[in-house]
Order: structure tokens, then C-alpha cells, then sequence
């Protein structure tokens, strides 16, 4: 979505076959790298962006990403994706940007339901 609103967008992951759902109106780069990685991060251009975005399947490597990109890299803003509502809500009022899909689509079912 934001790379069909026009941002610049890079994609890493340790996976190329991760990059067959990319759409084929994709115009950013998919990159084959760890995002733990700071040689992967600067190859991404991390230096220059304004946001950073961790969203990988793993919680742990989510905030590893993400305290990568805001403490040594000075990334402007930080997201992070946390599966777990609990670490998510504690990663939170340690300073990240998170969100839990987990506790949304709690949310979501629970106004569904009309409760």
C-alpha cells in the first residue's frame, strides 16, 4: 500500500521466495538480507528513512529491529509489529511505536459482537 501511494519502499528478508506476493506493480526493492543486520540495513539506505518498520513473524527479531533502527541508526519513526498483546503493551511503555494484530482483532471481534 505504501508503495502505491508513491513512498519509497524496501523490502528485507532472508527469504527471496518471501517476494513472490509482492504485487507486480511493485516499483521499490526487495533486498535478500537480515534486518538484525546493520550491513543490510545500510545496503536498505536506513541512513536516509523516515520510517522503519519491523514485521517479520518473530516477535523477538521484530524488537531487535526496531531497537536497531531507532538507537543506532536514528531512524525518525519506528514501528513494531508484536504478536504477544502483553510484551507488545510492555515494549510500548518502553518508548516503541507497536502494534499487537492480536489485540485489533480482539477489538474487531469483540465490537462485531456488540460487546
Amino acid at each position: 500500500m505504501l508503495d502505491g501511494e508513491g513512498h519509497k519502499v524496501t523490502i528485507i528478508d532472508t527469504d527471496s521466495y518471501s517476494f513472490r506476493r509482492l504485487p507486480s506493480s511493485f516499483q521499490g526493492t526487495a533486498l535478500l538480507g537480515n534486518g538484525l543486520s546493520q550491513a543490510s540495513l545500510q545496503k536498505a539506505g536506513i541512513k536516509d528513512a523516515d520510517v522503519f518498520i519491523a514485521v517479520t513473524q518473530g516477535d523477538n527479531r521484530n524488537v531487535m529491529a526496531s531497537q536497531i533502527a531507532k538507537h543506532i541508526f536514528n531512524v525518525p519513526k519506528v514501528i513494531c509489529r508484536i504478536y504477544d498483546p502483553i510484551r507488545e503493551e510492555m515494549y510500548h511503555s518502553l518508548g516503541l511505536e507497536t502494534i499487537s494484530p492480536t489485540r485489533v482483532g480482539a477489538k474487531l471481534i469483540r465490537e462485531i459482537i456488540g460487546r
